[in-house]
């Protein structure tokens, strides 16, 4: 349940009103820092079009860093993602699984393994970095990093403000439930 009212482009001032561009619920509460706001949206951009990382691997560290922290927002709105991005309803059932579930190659698996130790551990273990060092180079292991990184202050902010679901995202809570 939100912790403060949903704003609405008229609660806005003219100068902000393109942060609710795209009105979800997490920019309508954000958007109570514009500035806040706008930093947030430069690296969340940067990530989505300008990172050299591979989507599909991107969109899965994600769904697992909400599936790690039964986040529904994140979750929801990462399946939805993800498809967007390549993953298939299998891919979405492995990230559901863990990484030492199934047969996933081992980059998706280190992926995924790298998304649980930085969520439950605060940190990619020694053994994970250099396992992952054998698939990305130096830039590569850093965008996980920062990707990884900053998704976790994502679903801190929002379990903090209490950001609800969207109703068109529910959906996506009933087709693949949270374990």
């Amino acid at each position: 349940m939100a912790r403060l009212p949903y704003l609405d482009v008229d609660d806005l001032a003219p100068e902000d009103r393109e942060l609710l561009d795209r009105p979800i619920n997490l920019a309508r509460m954000l958007a109570h820092s514009p500035a806040g706001t706008r930093a947030f949206r430069h690296t969340g951009a940067w990530i989505r079009h300008k990172s050299r990382f591979d989507t599909r691997l991107r969109e899965m560290a994600i769904l697992r860093i909400g599936v790690i922290t039964r986040t529904d927002y994140e979750y929801s709105h990462h399946i939805e993602l993800g498809r967007q991005f390549g993953m298939s309803d299998d891919d979405i059932r492995a990230v559901i699984a863990g990484p030492e579930a199934g047969e996933l190659p081992e980059l998706e698996r280190l992926v995924l393994t790298a998304a649980d130790e930085a969520t439950e551990g605060l940190s990619i273990s020694t053994g994970t970095f250099e396992a992952l060092r054998r698939h990305l180079d130096e830039e590569l292991l850093v965008e996980l990093t920062i990707i990884v990184s900053y998704y976790n202050a994502v679903v801190r902010m929002l379990r903090s403000l209490g950001i609800d679901v969207e109703p068109g995202y529910e959906r996506y809570l009933e087709e693949f439930p949270l374990p």
